[in-house]
Formats: C-alpha cells, structure tokens, sequence
C-alpha cells in the first residue's frame, strides 16, 4: 500500500463535428489508446493513498499483471464516482449475473484503471466538509500526482458518472494539461426541466445547513427505480447496497447543493478536451435539450452525444451495462484524426 504525502437504435443521438482542435493533443498523448485485449494474465490490483492537505485519499487500481519496470505503458482511465456512492460502484461483483466491474472490463481492453473515494466518503478520511463539486476537483488533482507518479504519465481519460461527471468536468476545467477524453455519463449542464433535480431542490435549505444526509439502503435502490424500475437487475442493486452499507448511513450534501442550488459548475467553453456525453434514455436527472445545449457549447470538435436504450440515470449498473462500456471503449480508443 502506497501513500502519496504531498435512442442507440432508434433513439441515439451521435453528434460530431470536424476533429481538427484536438489533433495536436492527441499527437502527443501516448499512449491516449488502448492496443486492444490483455491476455494471458490475471488482473492484478492496487490500493494506493493521496493526501489533500492533512486527508488521506482512498485510491484502487487494475489493470491486466502488475506493473514491471519498463514495460510499455497502457493508457490511463480514472472512474469518477458520483453522490451517493463510493468507487465500488465501478468494481462491483454480482453472483452468477456476469461481469459488472467496469474497472475488470476495461483492463481486459488494455486500460490501466484507477479510482477513488472522495473526502467523505468510502475509505477515504473524514471531515466537517459537505464534500461538494470544488473539494472533488482538489481530490483529483490530490490523485493525479500518485497516478503520475505511478505511471509516468501526465495525461488521462476520465469517466465519471452522475456528480462523478460534474467533478471530472470541473477537474478538466481547472488542470487541461492532464486530460485526454473524457467521458461524463448521467451529466446535468444547468438542470433545466429535470424532474430529479426538481424533487431534490424541495431539501435545498437542508443541504445549505447540513452537511452530510441519510444514505441507507432504500435510497442505493432508488438510484436504479426512481426513473425507470426493471433497468437494473435487482440482484445488482442489492450488491451495490451491500458494498456500501459497511461506510454508514450517512453520505456528504455537497454534490446536491451544487446541484439544486449551483448549477452551472462546468462551463463547456472551458471544457477544451474531446467529451463524450452519455445519457440513459430513461434518466431524470438531465433533460435531452439541457445536454444539447451544453454539447453545442464545446470548443473542441471532437465530441459525442449518446442515448442509451433501455437505461436509467446509473449506467454503470444498467442491465444494458454493455452498451456503455460499448461506446466508451470505443471513444477512448478513437484515432487521431489525419485531414484538419
């Protein structure tokens, strides 16, 4: 253990303009792509700790064998966990209902994964802190210096789900010269019409007062039924819950302030990274018209907008799991472009 002091089908929408902005940056982020399958080795993984300031940061790394001096290196991925969860939501094990650890699937592509636990949460230390969308942008920042450290890289993929998007976004905001691609699945731009964001408004002067909120198992199991119940198997939704219950019932406001009370807190004329946003079809948290907006708004050309069939706001756990991975895996690995 390391311490580091210092409508696809019929509804997709697949939208991308000329890829000339990015070229220069994907010239120089090697390796930005994954060379395919790892084979012939077990995955290997890691625990690691961060430091902001005096709190010690909870990192989890994965990939295909353990590192070894020399060797060629993968690219990087770091999965960016939202407000209700910790990191296990992207390595979580379901009995006998098949693979659902995305950090397992994307090492098998040839990924170099890493993950953590934000203050406040999982493993990481506690304070008096809410835990909101700024303090995340300084834990990523805390993380990248062991993932660099570790790797030799200084460039990254990032994946980050739900408020995970929104800490990715604004870490992407804050330190450009780190990010490669980036993936923000079950984003929300300003909020607009979103009937989940409406009902969680309704607790805005408890956010601003308090700073942590009840998180039983109940509200884990409305992550996958509140939109559109039987999108995830319930068996993994109990998983989900069963990982997460050994940290409490209690879970930081930060990220719902931001939210209800804040939003913007990613401003896309700053986000100068290739994005792929992906949306459930069914997901509340962010209406179509809402992600357009803020997908119209990039700067870079390289970029996409995904609609999910058959999923909610968590894709992660999503039945359709696949698909996400599907489409991340491939806009992670896309080429640099020839024509400018």
């Amino acid at each position: 253990m390391t311490e580091f002091k210092h409508p696809l089908a019929r509804r997709s929408v697949i939208k991308g303009a000329g890829l000339g902005l990015v070229a220069g940056a994907l010239a120089e982020a090697v390796p930005a792509r994954s060379e395919g399958p790892v084979e012939g080795s077990e995955i290997w993984s890691g625990e690691y700790w961060a430091k902001k300031g005096d709190i010690p940061l909870w990192m989890f790394r994965k990939r295909v064998g353990a590192p070894k001096p020399g060797e060629p290196a993968r690219p990087v991925v770091f999965f960016v966990h939202g407000s209700s969860v910790t990191s296990r939501v992207f390595d979580l094990t379901v009995p006998g209902k098949g693979e659902y650890s995305a950090m397992n699937e994307f090492a098998r592509y040839g990924f170099d994964c890493w993950t953590m636990d934000h203050e406040n949460y999982g493993k990481s230390g506690r304070t008096s802190g809410n835990a909101d969308i700024a303090s995340g942008v300084e834990d990523l920042k805390a993380a990248v210096e062991v993932v660099t450290r570790e790797t030799g890289q200084t460039k990254f993929h990032f994946v980050g789900e739900s408020s995970g998007a929104l800490r990715a976004g604004a870490y992407a905001m804050a330190a450009p010269d780190h990010v490669n691609r980036l993936v923000f699945a079950a984003f929300t731009y300003k909020g607009e019409g979103s009937p989940t964001l409406t009902k969680r408004a309704e607790q805005v002067e408890y956010y601003r007062t308090h700073n942590m909120r009840k998180r039983d198992r109940d509200m884990i199991r409305s992550i996958a039924t509140r939109d559109k119940p039987g999108t995830s198997d319930i068996a993994a939704v109990e998983a989900l819950a069963d990982a997460e219950m050994p940290f409490g019932d209690q879970i930081p406001t930060g990220t719902y302030l931001d939210m209800t009370a804040n939003l913007p807190v990613v401003h896309p004329e700053k986000v100068l990274a290739p994005v792929l946003l992906v949306r459930g079809e069914y997901d509340g948290i962010a209406t179509v018209a809402d992600l357009e907006e803020f997908f119209n708004k990039l700067p870079n050309g390289d970029r996409q907008f995904i609609i999910l069939p058959g999923t909610a706001h968590s894709v992660t756990i999503a039945t359709n799991r696949q698909l996400f991975w599907h489409v991340t895996r491939a806009f992670l690995n896309m080429p640099a472009p020839i024509a400018t």
